[in-house]
């Protein structure tokens, strides 16, 4: 897949006033201004309600005649119809007379390039967080080129106020990537602008010899010696608080969501900020992400506001008071005011419309909080982050596997010791699904958590496996970061245990520094801790060895059939999912032999 270059794109394309990049102050006033459901929080930055909670995968669409279907991963969208969507979206634009440009880079250094991002005022809380996470053009330019026009070579329009009535949803993101422009049309929410670009930085790092990663990196020291570790996930995974907490002597964040794999064995980040999901943060548990939340510079979406504007990091269900408190807001957000009024009155009990995960009923949303809250953290207000300027090689790089359900299994720390066995877990991208993907609950795979590569997703694992043979003693391990035999309810009665930040920072702490003794788990053929190894007792000392080896917690509770069954069931379906994407033999083999 080569890229096709094109050029550098028009600054100005359309004929509007341009407010071109704004300082944070102007676009918090701009956002307050323009933007509805908005307020100013106790500690000065700036929280959004938005319409939407989640990205909108399955109404993404790359445009593309059908008879190229088979060249791309996701759905496309035909190139007359996405003219006509575009071109509404012009109208549009026009009619508003005004937009907001935000010239900046993904990148730094090597692999940075320059990217327009284009929005309409309803959307300036939007431009205010895409200018957070950009690295501005003087972190780039030289003096010479910072006084000439600026050259994007990608663009990102974004529309939050135009409805499209004859699109499922009243929305579309429509991907360019013939001319490298997305148009988002109708989302409110900021991670369409952020995916928007990155989804176009994987096609061309891909085309150029490369792989994005959805992966957060922090560098670690261990007994004086500095490397980067590379952390994997999907949503929800907890790949954002790995990367923010502490192993070995020293670790210090560089980047939180994405970095990209050169053919030459270098790296490169892409943002200048964190991303951070919010839900369940505490100052103890996560300080760093805590402090960055709260800082006056963040912007926060989705976060519930306490009467005296500070936040509530772990509300869930709503009282009828605090809907009426809110009821502005909600109803700016999109909720129905006729349930709201019932609600508010008392007709209606929150029980009669959330069942027991509390997952509301359609057209009852605004009876429970979202869990996907997010802030928008510069990296200046993380204390103790890593220099861009002195990034170490990668020398580790992992998979993170949220699991729970009666069949939680997947032990705390795995070690994939060949390429094969890394490519395929990293391909499986196994987890469970989390309030980032809506109201669906169960177990999903998405290849290398990447829901945003635009080409067959089996090609990962070939790129994957060129760039890893370039990276010799690469270490690659998988974690699960959610439960053993069970979910939250579970554990709060006893029968299921969870795996918290502890038991995480322990078990990297002592994969990184070499101190664990390991042994081949005979079902799966990686390698799992030796909980009977005298080597390992220090581990122990800080993680439940039922953790560590799932197959004791379920034997102990006389649930060895169901772990038997959970094995086979794995196997068989890894399988079945490496071969939908022609994964290479050797790759499937080493994941499901029997």
């Amino acid at each position: 897949m080569a890229v096709k270059e094109t050029g550098y794109l028009t600054e100005k394309p359309y004929k509007v006033k341009y407010i071109t990049d704004p300082s944070q102050e102007e676009l918090r006033e701009l956002a307050i201004k323009h933007t509805p459901a908005i307020m100013k929080a106790a500690y000065g930055n700036i929280n959004k309600l938005t319409r939407l909670k989640a990205r909108k995968a399955k109404l993404t669409y790359c445009i593309a005649p059908e008879s190229e279907k088979d060249n791309f991963s996701g759905n496309i969208i035909d190139p007359v119809k996405a003219g006509e969507l575009i071109e509404r979206q012009k109208t549009y634009i026009e009619k508003q007379g005004t937009l907001i440009a935000i010239n900046a880079y993904y990148g730094y250094g090597k692999g940075a390039v320059p990217i327009q991002w284009l929005y309409t005022l309803e959307a300036a809380n939007l431009a205010g967080m895409q200018q957070v996470l950009a690295f501005p053009r003087s972190a780039i330019e030289t003096e010479e080129q910072l006084i000439q026009p600026f050259k994007p070579k990608f663009r990102l329009v974004y529309s939050a106020g135009l409805g499209l009535e004859d699109m499922p949803g009243k929305l579309a993101m429509l991907v360019d990537l013939e001319n490298w422009t997305t148009h988002v049309i109708g989302s409110d929410y900021f991670g369409e602008t952020k995916k928007g670009a990155l989804r176009m930085l994987n096609h061309y790092a891909y085309g150029l010899g490369g792989l994005v990663l959805h992966a957060g990196a922090k560098k670690v020291t261990i007994d004086g010696k500095a490397m980067t570790m590379g952390i994997m996930g999907l949503s929800g995974t907890g790949k954002t608080t790995t990367t923010f907490s502490k192993q070995g002597e020293l670790a210090q964040p560089i980047q939180d969501d994405m970095i990209v794999m050169w053919p030459d064995g270098s790296l490169t980040i892409t943002e200048n900020g964190c991303f951070a999901k919010t839900f369940g943060l505490t100052e103890e548990s996560e300080p760093v992400l805590y402090a960055g939340s709260t800082h006056p510079d963040a912007w926060v979406e989705n976060v519930f506001p306490n009467p005296d504007g500070t936040y509530d990091f772990n509300k869930i269900r709503l009282t009828p008071e605090e809907v009426a408190r809110l009821k502005d807001m909600l109803i700016d957000s999109g909720a129905p005011l006729d349930n709201m009024e019932a609600f508010i009155s008392g007709k209606v009990k929150i029980d009669d419309v959330v069942d027991e995960y509390d997952i509301p009923e359609d057209g009852w949303d605004f009876t429970v909080w979202t869990q996907n809250g997010r802030s928008i953290i510069p990296m200046k207000a993380i204390k103790d982050a890593a220099s861009f300027d002195d990034i170490p090689p990668l020398r580790s790089l992992g998979i993170l596997n949220r699991d729970e359900g009666p069949d939680a299994a997947v032990p705390g720390i795995v070690r994939l010791q060949t390429p094969e066995l890394a490519a395929g877990y990293f391909m499986l991208g196994e987890t469970s699904k989390t309030s980032a993907a809506g109201k669906e609950r169960g177990k999903t795979r998405s290849p290398f958590t990447q829901p945003f590569f635009t080409s067959p997703f089996g090609l990962q694992a070939k790129r994957f496996s060129e760039l890893a043979a370039k990276l010799p003693g690469l270490q690659t391990w998988l974690m699960n970061t959610g439960y053993i035999g069970g979910d939250q309810r579970d554990e709060e009665k006893g029968v299921a245990l969870k795996v918290k930040i502890r038991h995480s920072s322990a078990m990297l702490e002592a994969m990184l520094s070499g101190k664990i003794k390991w042994k081949k788990d005979p079902d799966f053929g990686y390698e799992i801790v030796d909980v009977d190894a005298p080597e390992n007792a220090e581990l122990l000392s800080k993680v439940p060895k039922e953790i560590l080896n799932p197959k004791i917690f379920f034997e102990n509770k006389g649930r060895g059939d169901l772990y038997k069954a959970w094995v086979e069931k794995m196997k068989t379906e890894r399988e079945a999912f490496l071969k939908k994407f022609s994964v290479d033999d050797n790759i499937i083999h080493a994941v499901a032999s029997r």
